[in-house]
This record gives structure tokens, C-alpha cells and sequence, in this order.
């Protein structure tokens, strides 16, 4: 039997999903430029990965699911959120979720501001991190 929550692939699912997908893409490169787009964790289910985006350290990675976009930002519980974006993994300490269903649109200026949030985040532990003697 199918699992309907699993993640599947952008590839396999030329839908609303992939354009939803495709425009979150557009808004992170326009935040942060120099954010690198990677794929990870490729599965059976998922061959093709989970696009994930690093700038400093992971920014948000993008799964697509039968119902649901899920964008999760790696430490999301420790960025301000004033236009309430995060609507799911609440409970979690360190991150939280954005899900984005079949017809809704994110606010784009609010999403690109927590993109830039999480990026001096990551840039501030950066630079907080001891150096390795070599």
C-alpha cells in the first residue's frame, strides 16, 4: 500500500506542487543570492532528493507531499516570524515548518525576510564557532 504522506519528487509530480515548489525557489535566490540549491536524502520513494537550500548552513529544505508543500527551516524556532508564516512543527525546539496547500500563495515579502533571518543566523554561528587548530 502507498503511504500519502510520503515526500515525492518535483520530477514526478509536474503539478501544482512543482510550481509551488518552482516560485518558493524564485523568492530564496531573490533573498539570498548566494544561497546554494542542493538535493539530499535520496530514497527509493524520493530517488531524485529533497531540494534543500545553504547559505552558512541550511536554510529551508522543500519536500512535496500528496496534500502539502512542506518548506522547513532548520532553526526556524529561532527566527522572528511577526507575519506568522510557520503554521506547522510548532511543538519542535529548533524547527519549524511552513506548509503550503493546493491554491494558496506565500506572502512573498514576509517569506523573503525569514529566508534573510535565517541566513544571519547562520552567519552569526559561524562566526561564533571556535576555530580548528590545522
Amino acid at each position: 500500500m502507498k503511504k500519502t504522506d510520503a515526500p515525492s519528487s518535483t520530477a514526478a509530480t509536474p503539478d501544482w506542487r512543482a510550481a509551488s515548489l518552482d516560485d518558493v525557489r524564485q523568492l530564496i535566490k531573490a533573498a539570498a543570492p548566494d544561497a546554494v540549491e542542493t538535493r539530499k536524502w535520496a530514497k527509493a520513494g524520493n530517488p531524485s532528493g529533497v531540494p534543500v537550500w545553504e547559505q552558512d548552513g541550511i536554510i529551508c529544505t522543500g519536500e512535496t507531499y500528496k496534500t502539502a508543500v512542506k518548506l522547513t527551516f532548520a532553526k526556524g524556532a529561532s527566527l522572528p516570524d511577526p507575519a506568522g508564516l510557520f503554521n506547522s512543527s510548532l511543538d519542535g525546539n529548533v524547527r519549524r515548518a511552513i506548509d503550503i496547500h493546493e491554491g494558496e500563495r506565500i506572502d512573498a515579502s514576509a517569506f523573503k525576510a525569514l529566508v534573510r533571518a535565517a541566513v544571519a543566523l547562520n552567519a552569526s554561528a559561524r562566526k561564533t564557532r571556535p576555530k580548528l587548530a590545522t
